[in-house]
């Protein structure tokens, strides 16, 4: 496998406050508690804090939890890792929403991040275990009901009807219905390679009616990374709202210092040239509250809190907390200090979203935790197929090129595409103007210095219209047999589709039956945040790898 390193900055439309992150870290280290670095887990790992209690609960349900998620009895790695964690092993998290078929790739990618980086932190001698926080809790249906694929056919995006009485539900909860099983078989059958069966069973075994998104979703993960211990958590158990429910009247009784502080943190960022990830106005607070179906903000309005059509006072909503807390969900700047009460978090594996609101919630592990984890970057990829790296060489191109559009690369497509014979005529004839031009040079030189001003710019605009016709040429050749056309779509639906990155796009599970389930374990290698000559990890750019 070849491996070629691309830096963020060069990606499209990477934060700048990412960038820093990554390129120079000491830009944004006032809004983070340990650096990106080995080190900084290690640091953060010694001061976790979690009561023995809280710990054993948490197991416990995690035990039943993972039993649900296993195909017949919890694997053993996962089951040993369950144990280590009871023993006291600081946890290595990261997490994802509950995506149709596990949503796009970098879901898997976050996943191999958190295996490899616990067994990393491991072997320097801290026992650490992986878990995946299952995202059941957000409501935006539409975010999770898709699933693009690339299949022989090109593109081909899989969509599971919703209906209007889930709008607003937590999407853990949601469904799947009877649509899923014809979904499901249509999906299947584009799968081909060595892993096609094995991903089409864990696919069939997990996604079919009686199951959620939540349910399935799980499910599937476990089973495709059985055997590599990771350890999963859906925060929709009630137990788990119980033992978090004293943050969550913190966060009521903090509302507005809170508030404060996050608009502070804000207001710092945008100063420093950086860009909030999270909206924080005056009527923000970290809660959401469930009821009727429905997901709805808790917001802060007049001295009293507002939650849909009913007010509240402080005190009303602190004894809602205690009664039902399980009613009760954080926002995206909460979510990831309760997660850390409930665990020993050590380090927290995120996307480039993920890294900058953490800029913002690190206010918030501030004022109700009083600690927080090393926060790190998932792997990530574009995997580059051996037909896919044909054609890129056929045409002389990088995936890097795919970033300047279709209308860049057609044109650096037909370049490429003449018949050997025209293209050999075209060079020659390019090489014949610049010696006619050339002989031209000292007799007009001699009889008026400014004339060769005004011959290199005749040679210039000759050479450019020779390069307009040479393109038309390229252009009359392959729309006569339609093959560039279609190579160009190839080459995005495979690498660049819809103007977007291909593990922020495509699933992962036509690649994984492509090459076999044993990619996962040639992508955890390339996922190592260590480096052998102790330098900076490429682990840290975007990594295209050739198969």
């Amino acid at each position: 496998m070849e491996s070629h390193c691309l830096p963020f900055r060069e990606i499209p439309h990477t934060a700048k406050l990412f960038s820093s992150f990554l390129g120079d870290f000491s830009r944004v280290a006032a809004y983070y508690a340990h650096p990106p670095t080995t080190a900084g887990i290690d640091a953060a790992a010694g001061e976790v804090r979690l009561d023995p209690s809280v710990r054993s609960a948490v197991v416990g349900i995690l035990r039943e939890q993972n039993l649900r998620f296993a195909q017949s009895e919890i694997d053993s790695a996962t089951r040993r890792n369950l144990d280590r964690l009871a023993a006291g092993a600081v946890a290595i998290v990261t997490g994802q929403q509950v995506g149709l078929f596990s949503g796009p790739a970098y879901t898997i990618y976050k996943a191999i991040s958190a295996i490899r980086c616990a067994e990393e932190t491991t072997r320097r001698g801290i026992e650490a275990v992986p878990i995946f926080w299952l995202a059941t809790e957000d409501h935006d249906l539409a975010e999770v009901n898709q699933s693009s694929w690339v299949t022989r056919n090109g593109l081909a995006r899989y969509d599971l009807p919703t209906h209007d009485a889930e709008a607003g539900r937590r999407v853990g909860e949601v469904m799947l219905g009877s649509a899923i099983d014809p979904l499901v078989d249509t999906a299947a059958q584009t799968l081909e390679g060595p892993g096609a069966e094995d991903v089409a069973r864990a696919l069939r075994h997990s996604y079919r009616s009686g199951e959620t998104y939540g349910s399935a979703f799980g499910k599937l993960m476990a089973r495709l990374l059985a055997g590599r211990g990771m350890i999963f958590i859906d925060p929709l158990d009630p137990r788990f709202h119980r033992l978090a429910a004293h943050v969550f009247s913190q966060a009521v009784r903090d509302a507005a210092l809170l508030r404060e502080a996050l608009v502070a943190r804000s207001q710092e960022l945008d100063g420093a040239g950086f860009h909030a990830q999270v909206k924080v106005t005056q009527e923000t607070t970290l809660l959401f509250r469930s009821g009727a179906g429905r997901r709805e903000p808790v917001r802060s309005r007049n001295g009293a809190f507002v939650v849909g059509d009913a007010e509240l006072s402080g005190q009303q909503l602190a004894a809602a907390i205690e009664s039902t807390p399980g009613e009760f969900s954080p926002s995206a700047l909460l979510r990831p200090v309760v997660q850390d009460t409930l665990l020993p978090t050590a380090a927290y594996i995120g996307g480039p979203a993920e890294v900058a609101y953490m800029a913002q919630a690190q206010v918030v592990y501030h004022k109700l935790l009083g600690r927080m984890p090393a926060i790190l970057p998932r792997a990530s990829f574009t995997i580059v197929e051996p037909p896919i790296a044909r054609f890129l060489a056929q045409y002389g191109l990088e995936v890097r090129d795919l970033f300047a559009g279709p209308q860049q690369v057609r044109a650096a497509m037909e370049q490429k595409s003449l018949s050997g014979a025209l293209a050999a005529r075209f060079d020659a004839a390019e090489q014949d103007v610049q010696k006619l031009m050339a002989a031209f040079e000292e007799p007009l030189g001699r009889l008026d210095v400014t004339l060769v001003d005004a011959l290199r710019s005749t040679q210039s605009k000759m050479l450019h219209q020779f390069g307009q016709l040479k393109g038309k040429v390229a252009r009359a050749e392959s729309f006569r047999s339609g093959v560039l056309e279609r190579h160009q779509r190839i080459l995005f639906d495979a690498l660049y589709p819809n103007a977007a990155m291909q593990e922020r796009t495509l699933c992962a599970l036509p690649l994984l039956a492509s090459c076999g389930l044993g990619l996962l374990d040639d992508l955890a290698a390339m996922a190592s945040l260590e480096s052998p000559a102790g330098g900076r990890s490429c682990a840290q750019d975007h990594q295209i790898l050739f198969l």
